[in-house]
Parts: C-alpha cells; structure tokens; sequence
C-alpha cells in the first residue's frame, strides 16, 4: 500500500511533532507554512468566496446605474388596405429617460451596495480564516497519523521479538505455553491497532488533498506561531473585538439595514424625470408626408396610495435593522466565547506536553526494568507485555499532545482574528479584493468581466 510506505518513509519523530524532519527524509519536506501557502492558492471553498465578493463588487456599478440615462429605440411597420387600397406606414423612435430625484433611493442604493462590498471582503477573510486553520487541522492530523502508525509499526515489532522469545523459552523449558499464549494475543490485537492507524492515515492523507490542494510526499516541520500571539487574554480580547472580520462585517451589515430602511422610505417620496424622444413616421397615403418630431417631457410623480405595499416595505427594513444589530451582539460574544475557548485550550495544551513526556520517560524506565526483572525471573511476561502497552498509550498521547499544541496555537490566532497569509508570511501572490472593485466600479457597458470571461 503506498500510503502506508508513505508512512514509514516520513513518519516524524516521536516527541519531536513539533519539529524537525527525521534524517531519513528527504531534503524537501512541505512545511506546515507551505501547505498553507497552496490550501491559500487552491482551496476551492476559498475561491468560490473569492467568486462570490466579486459578485457582490458589480452590485456598486448596478446602482450607481440610477443617475445615469436610459436609452431605448422602437420601430414599427404596418401593412393594411382601406377601401381596396393598399396602405403602409413604417416609423422611427428614440427615447431618453433621465430621473432628476428618486427620493433619495439611488443615492441610499450606492450606499448600500458599497457597504455590502465591505462586508463581503471581511465574510472573505473570515472564510481565509476558516480555510488557514482547516488546513493547519489537515497537516497536524496526517502528521499525527503518521507518527500513530509508526508507534503501532514499532509496537508490533516489540511483539512480535516477544512472541519469538516466548517460544524459546518454552523449547528450553524455562516458560510456559500461557506466556506464549499472552505474547501472541498482544500481537494479535497490536497488528489490529496498526491497521486501524494505516486507515486513520489514508483518511487523513484525503482529507489533506481536499484542503490544502495536492497529494501528500512528506512532511516536515510544523512552524510556531507563539510570537504572533497576544501576551494576554485580555490583549487577545481586546484585538478580537477590534478587528475580528465577524464582529467587522456584523457593523457594516448594520449599516446596510440602515440604508435598506431609507430606501424603502424612498418609495413614499415623489420622484422626478426629464424624458426626450425622437420620431421618424412614413406612410403610403397622398396627404401623409414623411414626418420628424421631437419632445421633451418632465414627470412629476408623487405616490398617494400603493395598497400597503411600500409601508410593509418600511416596515420590514426597520426589522431587518434590528435583526442586524441583535447580530452584531451575537457576533462579539461569538468571538469573546471563542477567544476564551482558544486561549484555554492552548495552555491546557502546553500542560499535556509537560505530562506526557513525563510520563513516557517514567514509562519507558518501567519497560526496561520489566524487561531486567523478566531475564531473573521476578516479572512473567504478562508484566512486560502490559509495560510495553502502558509506553504505547503514553507516547500516543504525546503525539496527541503535540499535536494540540500546535493546532491550538493556530485556533487562537483565527479566534484573535490574524490568521492571514500576510499575517503568517506565506510566499503567495496575495489576493487583493479591491483590483476586482476597482476595475468595475465605474464601468458603463461591456459583458466581458476583467479576466476575459
């Protein structure tokens, strides 16, 4: 199975996650903060957000379309016969409309649509956010699984010496068939272990081509992030609130809400217009001559009645307003809750690293004192083969450990709101959301977007 040569070929050192590359590897490990770099450049959840901003960027050139002129053209011909005679007639028009005063909805419009572009760029680095840390998950657990296989490969291994020596023993006459029964069902549910790890890892190594964009070779260090993170909770707190992109967005949607009541206000205001046309009218009759007209026309509307409509309109927006602000509050005791949560998770992550490289050196001195007792006669197998059990789970618990480490660090940084790829460094061509806006902002016509489609 090639996923699990993978394994044995890039498997990390135990007690090492955190961490350097084993001298077998090869020179050109990815890193943790270059498969952050492709899951940055390929995620496809990342892109379609990316996509969708780009959307919400055309609303802004829609709007703006409201002081702007409408122009149309009609043309009609008509072919009859009056009294036996035949008649035709064929005309021309052009049309021009230009609103003077919609009640202020074309200016609350614009407004609106440019605040919806801002809240669409902070649901984008929400979704990097989300993206960044998915993918730090992603590594950390192949790289967990990895060294979780080469724990259980090592385990069967041990086992398998232990069968062996149990045999012998038994052939001199110094053991017993029992201990040679215990060594086998050890190896027995240990290469059920080790094959429950190899299909951990395949799922693992999925669930990285998913996030991050390329299949696995091997891995190598797991870059820190502690200089990046706030010295305090309450520093940690206190940049959450001020630039967390859902607390961010949750401001500006109140702000849209605000600019949706004003134009459903809008519809009970009377609007004001300038029209011009232009005729061109031939006909097939002696006493109808070609003729050209032109016109101009101001209309005045004032709305009197709308069965209820445009007050329901008001209404609604006014609700949604306060929709948006009830959001706002739960926005920022989202991100408290999470920032607490994160802040937590990682001390108590830091704490089990100390534990379990305790107790996997008390452990592994048990082993060998085991082993020592065993040779004189004062340990049975069964002793050893608990030993060897009890070392297994400690030093699957610091890879567990170390894993959390470093996922946790991450988790607060998303949970702060700085996990960024300018944030972190990453060597990609940033993506910057404005190039989109600005190329189409002002655009008058064309049905080609900026890359061509």
């Amino acid at each position: 199975m090639r996923l699990l040569r993978l394994a044995r070929a890039s498997i990390v050192a135990v007690g090492a996650i955190s961490m350097a590359v084993l001298p077998s590897l090869p020179a050109r490990a990815v890193t943790l903060i270059e498969a952050l770099a492709s899951a940055y450049r390929n995620n496809p959840t990342l892109n379609a957000q990316r996509a969708a901003l780009r959307a919400t960027d055309e609303g802004v050139p829609q709007a703006l379309a409201g002081y702007r002129p409408t122009v149309g053209a009609a043309a009609d011909a008509s072919v009859g016969s009056t009294n036996g005679v035949g008649t035709w007639s064929n005309s021309i028009g052009l049309e021009v409309d230009q609103t003077i005063y919609a009640g202020g909805r074309t200016a609350n419009s614009v407004k609106s649509a440019e605040t919806a572009v801002l809240a669409g760029r902070e649901e984008l680095r929400s979704v990097e956010q989300d993206t960044l840390l998915a993918a730090v998950n992603a590594f950390m657990n192949l790289v967990e699984a990895q060294a979780v296989l080469n724990l259980n490969r090592q385990n069967v291994s041990f086992l398998t010496q232990q069968v062996k020596a149990a045999q012998d023993r038994l052939n001199v006459g110094e053991g017993t068939r029992t201990d040679v029964a215990e060594a086998n069902a050890s190896l027995a549910a240990g290469q059920s272990a080790y094959n429950a790890a190899g299909a951990s890892l395949n799922a693992a190594v999925a669930t990285y081509e998913q996030v991050i964009g390329h299949m696995p070779t091997t891995l190598g260090r797991a870059d820190g992030v502690d200089s990046k993170l706030p010295r305090s909770l309450d520093a940690g707190l206190a940049a959450a609130m001020a630039r967390h992109p859902s607390i961010v967005k949750a401001g500006y949607d109140i702000d849209s809400a605000e600019y949706g009541v004003k134009i459903a206000e809008s519809a009970l205001l009377p609007t004001a217009s300038i029209t011009g046309t232009l005729s061109h009218a031939n006909g097939s009759s002696l006493l109808t001559n070609p003729t050209n007209s032109a016109s101009i026309m101001g209309v005045v509307k004032v709305p009197i009645f709308t069965g209820g409509a445009s007050a329901a309109a008001v209404r609604q927006a006014k609700e949604n307003l306060s929709a948006a602000r009830i959001a706002n509050d739960v926005a920022r005791s989202s991100v408290r809750q999470a920032v607490i949560s994160a802040w937590g998770q990682l001390n108590a992550a830091r704490a089990s690293i100390l534990a379990a490289n305790a107790q996997v050196a008390a452990q592994q001195l048990v082993l060998s004192g085991m082993q020592e007792e065993q040779k004189v006669g004062q340990a049975t197998t069964l002793d050893v083969l608990n030993a060897q059990q009890t070392l297994l789970n400690a030093q699957v618990a610091q890879v567990t450990a170390q894993h959390d480490r470093v996922v946790a660090a991450y988790a607060l940084m998303a949970a702060v709101g700085m996990l960024s790829a300018e944030r972190l460094g990453l060597k990609v061509s940033r993506y910057d959301p404005t190039e989109h806006y600005r190329q189409v902002r002002d655009k008058w016509g064309g049905l080609r977007t900026p890359d061509g489609r």
